[in-house]
């Protein structure tokens, strides 16, 4: 199984010119052999925290929103999975930080919301989730962390316990200190729990940030498959070797 993370500029709250950006990875994912394509943390709308609960409904989005569209219709066109990150709303109400993951028919596989939500994300009225978000691909078990999971071991520990073989990671670090974090944490998350470990890193200006982009895929052993540059945007592509 090929699987692929994209790493991109965001433009700030521009769902459409996102969603129409991220339609193009899928396609380009599914040309070049991909199942499944990963995108970064909030990549619909960008790290951009105060802009989106001010804006209220408006950059609140559900799975089925018409403005993911072009995204479904992608994963479907090119039978390529996609795991789309954007601001969505929680059942008891206030805004999530969440993955909705799309199946190579377009439909709905199951949708994930950040659990452990930063100081700031929380000060911002983002509201933590509660479930695990697994889903199964060609028969290949899926986890999900997003950003600050992944400084929980026990996420990536309870994905192994569930069977799952990938654990993905929709996230923003940027440079500086958030590089160096990168390459601590995810190697042993991967040689820890006996997984591959997938990033999906934004580059350039998010938010308050500068990401650092390196995408990147990681083996089981905690050796790197596949890393994308810190400069540019691009797709970053790795074949598991998956029993």
């Amino acid at each position: 199984m090929i699987i692929a993370a994209a790493q991109f500029t965001a433009r700030p709250c521009d769902v459409g010119a996102n969603a129409a950006r991220m339609a193009a990875f899928v396609t380009e994912a599914g040309e070049r052999g991909a199942a499944l394509v990963v995108f970064a943390e909030l990549a619909v709308t960008g790290y951009e925290l105060d802009a989106i609960v001010a804006g209220g409904d408006r950059l609140l989005l559900d799975p089925d929103d018409p403005r993911l569209a072009p995204v479904r219709d992608a994963c479907r066109t090119a039978g390529v999975a996609a795991v789309v990150n954007a601001p969505g709303r929680a059942a008891a109400g206030g805004p999530t930080i969440s993955s909705f993951v799309y199946g190579p028919d377009g439909a709905l596989l199951t949708r994930y919301d950040k659990v452990h939500v930063t100081d700031t994300e929380r000060a911002a009225g983002f509201v933590p989730g509660t479930g695990e978000g697994r889903f199964t691909l060609d028969g290949v078990g899926f986890g999900h962390v997003i950003c600050y999971d992944a400084h929980f071991p026990e996420c990536a520990a309870r994905a192994a316990e569930d069977g799952c073989g990938v654990l993905l990671a929709s996230s923003l670090y940027g440079r500086g200190g958030g590089a160096r974090e990168r390459m601590e944490i995810f190697p042993a998350l991967a040689k820890d729990n006996g997984l591959h470990v997938l990033l999906a890193n934004h580059y350039g200006p998010s938010g308050p940030y500068d990401a650092c982009g390196l995408s990147a895929v990681w083996a089981p052993d905690g050796g790197v498959l596949a890393e994308g540059p810190d400069a540019g945007e691009g797709l970053v592509t790795a074949e598991l070797s998956l029993s």
